[in-house]
């Protein structure tokens, strides 16, 4: 009977052991926004390769609106494949790179085509009226109800754990 016993609790043990193990093994494929300074997840988005995300925000000179308009790749990256915005002066591109086509449309301008590869990107959430807001599958998320203003932030598409997720707020939430 102690022998029996013995066995039911090393099992459960290992049990135990092997649900806590599986806490730290990245499981999640996700757009993550992650504090700058502690490489901490501050946020995520669950996404798969293909799916598509803009970034929206004021620009600070032109005060018009700036939307960057990018695509998640296979190899876990991140595509940057539009720009649209109001004005080309100061800070804006006013002609597309080779292989890409510079558009006036509605009083808008636009470089498509785009294929520009990154690892990541980095930005603030704006304090005061950059209003840097997540659109995903046509719905909007200003980044500031999950993300303290002023805070510099890295986006990248990463696995995350369950720990992980259990601290950070899934920006479908934070609306």
């Amino acid at each position: 009977m102690a022998n029996k016993r013995k066995k039911v609790c090393i099992s459960l043990l290992l049990i135990v052991f092997i649900a806590i193990i599986s806490m730290f093994i990245p499981y999640k494929q996700s757009l993550v926004f992650l504090q700058t300074e502690q490489n901490e997840v501050l946020c995520y988005l669950p996404v798969a390769p293909g799916d598509r995300f803009k970034i929206k925000y004021l620009h600070s000179i032109h005060l018009s609106d700036v939307i960057e308009s990018y695509e998640v790749t296979k190899q876990q990256g991140i595509r940057q494949y539009e720009l649209e915005y109001e004005d080309f002066a100061i800070g804006m591109p006013s002609e597309a790179a080779e292989g890409e086509s510079f558009v006036n449309e509605n009083g808008k301008y636009y470089i498509k085509n785009m294929r520009r590869d990154f690892p990541y990107f980095d930005l603030r959430v704006g304090k005061v009226r950059a209003n840097h807001t997540l659109i995903y599958k046509n719905t909007s998320f200003p980044l500031a109800h999950a993300i303290e203003p002023g805070t510099g932030v890295r986006v990248q598409v990463r696995k995350i754990n369950m720990i992980q997720e259990l601290r950070g707020v899934n920006i479908l939430d934070a609306k």
